[in-house]
């Protein structure tokens, strides 16, 4: 089956959902998929060239600001998952915003949209900063319109 995201060009992790993401409810809790969310969004990062050692060098670091996760349906112990994320804002200041989708491959079935908004921060003290010129050039780049 060959899926349809809802936007173009997505950056795609696979996951399997572990034992330990299950609630007592007998499917994945709530923040497992928050850590997926967080998983993939380091990836993307890597992919794109900018890992925690690139952050650490920048002395700057890009917060999560604001979550917004839509739970559209469960996951199960044992199902493979496949998380997309998209760079959607970029304003080149401070703020960076991403969309993130799950979709179970077997069904089609998509389980979570989400956004997240990340803010600029230096490191070194934890306020927010201006988005080094590097940030602004890579993550911009990878804009994808909504």
């Amino acid at each position: 089956m060959t899926q349809e995201w809802d936007l173009p060009d997505p950056f795609v992790i696979e996951l399997e959902v572990q034992p330990s993401a299950i609630d007592e409810y007998g499917h994945a809790n709530n923040a497992a998929y928050l850590r997926w969310v967080e998983q993939v969004s380091w990836a993307h990062s890597e992919h794109l060239g900018l890992d925690l050692a690139r952050y650490r060098e920048l002395d700057r670091a890009m917060a999560v600001h604001r979550h917004e996760l839509d739970y559209l349906a469960p996951a199960f112990e044992g199902e493979r998952l496949a998380l997309a994320t998209w760079i959607v804002g970029c304003d080149g200041r401070l703020t960076l915003t991403r969309r993130f989708q799950l979709v179970r491959p077997a069904d089609g079935r998509t389980l979570l949209r989400a956004r997240t908004r990340f803010a600029c921060i230096e490191l070194s003290s934890g306020r927010p900063r201006r988005l080094p010129e590097e940030y602004v050039a890579i993550y911009g780049g990878a804009l994808v319109a909504e």
